[in-house]
C-alpha cells in the first residue's frame, strides 16, 4: 500500500453562524490543504501516480475558493464554509478526478488547516 501527500494553499474569507462569537464575524484564513492519495500498485514508471497530476488537480479545485468570500460561492450555498466542509468538498472533487484518471487510486484523507495549529481532516 502506498500513500502520497501533496500540499497547496489558498486565502479566503468566511463567517460561520452558530459556532462561536469570533467565528460569526467576517474573517479570513490562509488555508493549507493536505491531500493524501492511496493505492496498491505502482505503474510502469514505478510510481503510484505522478505528483504533478495530483498537484494540478488540487490547484484547479481550490482555485474556486482562492481570494473569495466563501459564504457567497455556489459550492457553499446551503452549507457553512467550515474547514470540515472545505475538506469534504475537495475530497469529493478529487475522487471524481481520480475515477476518470485511475480508478485504482483513492483519496485517503484531506486536511484543511485554517491556522498553523488547527485543522479539520476528512477521511472518505
Amino acid at each position: 500500500m502506498f500513500e502520497l501527500k501533496v500540499k497547496n494553499r489558498f486565502a479566503a474569507a468566511h463567517n460561520l453562524t452558530m459556532v462561536g462569537e469570533k467565528c460569526e464575524n467576517l474573517h479570513g484564513h490562509n488555508w493549507n490543504i493536505e491531500v493524501c492519495i492511496l493505492g496498491n500498485e505502482l505503474n510502469q514508471a514505478g510510481v503510484l501516480i505522478d505528483f504533478g497530476i495530483i498537484k494540478k488537480a488540487v490547484k484547479k479545485i481550490i482555485k474556486t475558493f482562492d481570494h473569495k468570500y466563501l459564504n457567497e460561492i455556489k459550492e457553499f450555498k446551503n452549507i457553512q464554509p467550515s474547514s470540515e466542509q472545505i475538506a469534504i468538498y475537495i475530497a469529493k472533487q478529487l475522487k471524481i478526478f481520480l475515477s476518470n484518471t485511475d480508478p485504482n487510486i483513492k483519496v485517503s484523507k484531506v486536511s484543511a488547516w485554517e491556522s498553523e495549529n488547527a485543522c479539520a481532516t476528512y477521511i472518505p
